[in-house]
């Protein structure tokens, strides 16, 4: 059994979808962020810079103690060696998975992450709004160019790196960006939308969550093009 401390946040969604696509066995252990759990001492001996996702493996590979990771590409790693699942064995294709995994964890999560951050707050600061709205367009733009000849992001399959950059991109209204400038991207978002795993993920984040964001779909797009 596996300890999944997790929110309803884009890093969350990384591992609920990892564990809903292999079938590995996991208890949600809530972390809510609005009343500060991630700072409570129990959380912070398995997560010490105080950000969840973090798990605890209690059947860990090789066996022995239990495991604890903090960090969702380190955690994707870790379960993808685990159970030999979305993570290619020819070396050629695992690098190209992990390089793009890495670009989601030092790019698109942070410039994302920012930019959400300063479109909330109350302070509005016009200079990090534009920085951050451009820099994440771009980043779109990298995807999209990316998936023109291609169904998934790295290898020659649905893979850690699909999964890390669907929770910071299924969220696009909240950026304030237009599906309609990335064709490319908007296919490969349906398609993931659409896997049962995916489906089950932030159905388990409605459910913890009401107010989570839930992926909107072609059709919820198309629908509210429509009525305005």
């Amino acid at each position: 059994m596996i300890d999944l401390h997790y929110w309803t946040t884009p890093n969350g969604h990384k591992i609920t979808m990892f564990l809903e696509e292999t079938g590995l066995p996991y208890k949600i252990v809530p972390v809510n962020l609005v009343q500060n759990d991630q700072f409570k001492p129990d959380f912070l001996r398995i997560a010490p810079n105080n950000k969840m996702p973090a798990i605890v493996d209690h059947d860990p590979i090789g066996g022995g103690a239990p495991i604890s990771l903090f960090e969702s590409g380190a955690i994707l790693l870790y379960l993808a060696q685990k159970t030999g699942q979305l993570m290619p064995v020819d070396i050629r294709e695992r690098m190209d998975v992990l390089q793009w995994l890495f670009w989601q964890v030092a790019g698109l999560g942070p410039m994302a992450g920012q930019l959400i951050f300063f479109l909330r707050s109350a302070e509005k600061i016009p200079v990090a709004i534009e920085r951050y709205t451009k820099e994440t367009a771009r980043l779109f733009g990298v995807l999209n160019k990316r998936l023109e000849d291609r169904a998934w992001l790295a290898g020659s399959g649905y893979s850690v790196a699909d999964i890390a950059a669907y929770g910071w991109t299924a969220p696009y209204n909240l950026f304030g960006l237009k599906l309609d400038e990335y064709p490319a991207l908007e296919r490969w978002l349906e398609t993931i939308a659409s896997r049962p795993a995916t489906e089950r993920a932030y159905a388990i984040a409605k459910n913890l969550n009401p107010q989570a964001p839930q992926p909107v779909r072609r059709a919820e797009r198309e629908s509210h093009k429509q009525t305005t």
